[in-house]
């Protein structure tokens, strides 16, 4: 269970995870098997979320991501 904090560090901690814009970094957030969608791009595995990122962080080198924390109930 979270407390209010821990949920906002949990956020902070992916928010920042994204932003090192380290594909191998990020992957290990997700299962080995993950199935991702963008739009028309279907991609499964962490090696194919690393190719992804890579290439998406090439393409948008000032890409930020800015999480919130939405809801929270302790």
């Amino acid at each position: 269970p979270f407390t209010l904090e821990t949920a906002i560090e949990k956020v902070r901690l992916a928010e920042d995870g994204w932003n090192s814009q380290n594909p191998e970094k990020v992957s290990l957030a997700y299962t080995e098997d993950s199935a991702w969608r963008n739009r028309d791009l279907f991609i499964t595995g962490r090696a194919e979320i690393i190719r992804f990122l890579t290439g998406k962080w090439q393409s948008e080198q000032e890409y930020r991501l800015i999480k919130e924390l939405f809801a929270f109930s302790g």
